[in-house]
């Protein structure tokens, strides 16, 4: 289990990366050496006054950077930043993520991720410099965190709706709306080969993986519990990866709290009763697929102007 001061460091380390500051920086501002600084991200005893200057430069209240109560986390870098690190020790990941869950996600997944967050923003965005520095961050940090997985192999519980995934297939992996017809049918397809890599996992029947779809409501916001042998821990974030992606927007939040863990906890054991799982998962999920196909045929464009291609009800 992780020190105090090494979580400390850790926590400093999000904050600083979602910053826009240098180590070198971040150093020169509060009067430490960049060093110093790495040492501290590193876990080694930090002054006070040192934790105070970085609390007010890193714009994060002591108790947060502390790890008193709640962390409240404006920056999806420094959110995925502190999830990479929770993964780095957890041997249990419990997943509630619409539709896409990224560690179980294919290969593919982060390339159009990171081109869907790029289109996502509007060219007249004031800050739209900044996004695509932390865009940049948060694939990086998301690569990172694929390279753990496959090196750790903690077990995985993943929730996903179904309405979801219904959703997903009939929008595709886009970060607006208003994409050219021919970009919006290839990241339709883009969706369908993710929710194609689903099902062969579900057909896998993985011991280290389990995967049930929700047909019930689940909460909007997607939450992540981390189980250690002696400390669990519960993200609740609004950051999304899949249908209608967004790293820009909103406030997650992470805490080791028993009461929010036993509320979320209760959320998951609910949902896993009731949930599809195994070959009738993996067979919804073909019969989705099926579905939103012949609803994209029926309605596809004919070459000649004026006309609709009829569904290729012979397939």
């Amino acid at each position: 289990m992780p020190s105090q001061y090494e979580e400390i460091g850790q926590r400093v380390r999000a904050f600083r990366m979602a910053s826009g500051f240098s180590a070198d920086e971040v150093a020169q501002r509060i009067g430490i050496s960049r060093t110093a600084l790495y040492r501290v991200e590193k876990g080694d005893i930090a002054k006070i006054d040192t934790l105070e200057r970085l609390s007010e430069l890193l714009d994060v209240s002591m108790p947060t950077l502390m790890g008193v109560g709640i962390e409240y986390l404006a920056s999806a870098v420094s959110y995925f930043e502190r999830t990479r690190q929770l993964e780095e020790r957890a041997d249990q990941i419990i997943v509630l993520a619409s539709p896409v869950s990224f560690l179980l996600a294919s290969d593919d997944f982060i390339t159009v991720l990171d081109q869907s967050l790029r289109e996502s923003v509007p060219e007249d965005y004031p800050h739209r410099a900044k996004y695509m520095t932390d865009v940049s961050q948060v694939i990086d940090i998301l690569a990172a965190r694929k390279q753990t997985y496959r090196r750790r192999r903690p077990s995985i519980v993943n929730l996903i709706s179904a309405d979801s995934i219904e959703r997903f297939l009939k929008m595709g992996l886009m970060g607006k709306r208003d994409l050219p017809e021919t970009v919006r049918r290839e990241r339709q397809e883009k969706a369908r080969a993710e929710i194609e890599h689903l099902a062969t996992l579900l057909e896998a029947d993985d011991l280290g993986v389990q995967i049930g779809l929700a047909t019930d409501i689940l909460p909007h916001n997607g939450f992540q519990i981390f189980r250690q042998a002696e400390r669990r821990t519960l993200t609740i974030s609004p950051f999304r990866l899949g249908e209608q992606p967004n790293i820009r927007v909103g406030v997650a939040m992470l805490t080791s709290a028993p009461e929010a863990l036993k509320l979320h906890e209760k959320i998951v054991k609910e949902a896993w009763r009731t949930a599809i799982k195994g070959e009738a998962a993996a067979a919804h999920l073909r019969e989705l697929l099926a579905a939103t196909e012949s609803a994209t045929d029926a309605v596809e464009p004919d070459p000649k102007p004026g006309r609709k291609r009829a569904a290729r009800s012979s397939k």
